[in-house]
C-alpha cells in the first residue's frame, strides 16, 4: 500500500496543485470541527440563533426557509452534531485522500446549505467552498498522494 502511495505521484502527479488545496481544506475542516467539539456549539443553541438571525435576509427559496424554521431550528442539537460529524469526516477524508469523491459531494451539499443559511458576509465563502468541493469530487483528488490510488488500481470505479 505504501508503494502505491508513492507510485501515485508518478502517474497522477499533475494533480499536485489540487492536492495542496485538498490538504488545506482538510486542515481547515479539522480545526473547525475541533473548535465546535471543544466549545459550546453542541450544548448551547448557537446554531439555532445563527439561523434565526440570518434566515430573514437569506436568498433561499421560501419552501427551504419553511423547512428550516419548522424542522431544523427546533431540532438544533441533532443538526449541530451532524454538521460537526460531517466536518470531521471531510477533514479525515481529505487529509488521507480516502473516498474523496463521495465525501466531496457531501461536503458540496453541506456548503450549499450553509451558503443559503449564512448571512451576506459569509455567503461568498460557502459558495466558493461549494465549487472547490465539487471540483475535488470531479477530479478524484485522492488519487495523488492519497489512498484512493491504491483502490483505484485494484478496482476501477466512479468512487475512486
Amino acid at each position: 500500500m505504501f508503494v502505491s502511495f508513492l507510485e501515485s505521484f508518478k502517474y497522477v502527479g499533475h494533480l499536485f496543485p489540487i492536492i495542496l488545496l485538498r490538504i488545506f481544506l482538510g486542515w481547515f475542516y479539522l480545526k473547525t470541527a475541533l473548535i465546535k467539539y471543544s466549545g459550546d456549539y453542541l450544548f448551547r443553541p448557537r446554531l439555532a440563533d445563527e439561523i434565526a438571525n440570518w434566515l430573514p435576509s437569506s436568498n433561499a427559496p421560501l419552501g427551504y426557509k419553511a423547512f428550516i424554521e419548522t424542522f431544523v431550528i427546533p431540532n438544533w442539537q441533532i443538526f449541530a452534531y451532524g454538521i460537526t460529524g460531517v466536518e470531521f469526516a471531510v477533514a479525515v477524508s481529505y487529509l488521507l485522500g480516502f473516498a474523496v469523491r463521495p465525501v466531496g459531494l457531501i461536503a458540496a451539499f453541506i456548503s450549499l446549505n450553509l451558503a443559503m443559511l449564512s448571512g451576506p458576509t459569509q455567503e461568498p465563502l460557502f459558495r466558493t467552498f461549494f465549487v472547490i468541493h465539487f471540483t475535488l469530487a470531479w477530479l478524484g483528488a485522492g488519487r495523488c498522494l492519497g489512498f484512493d490510488y491504491f483502490f483505484y488500481k485494484r478496482q476501477r470505479g466512479i468512487w475512486w
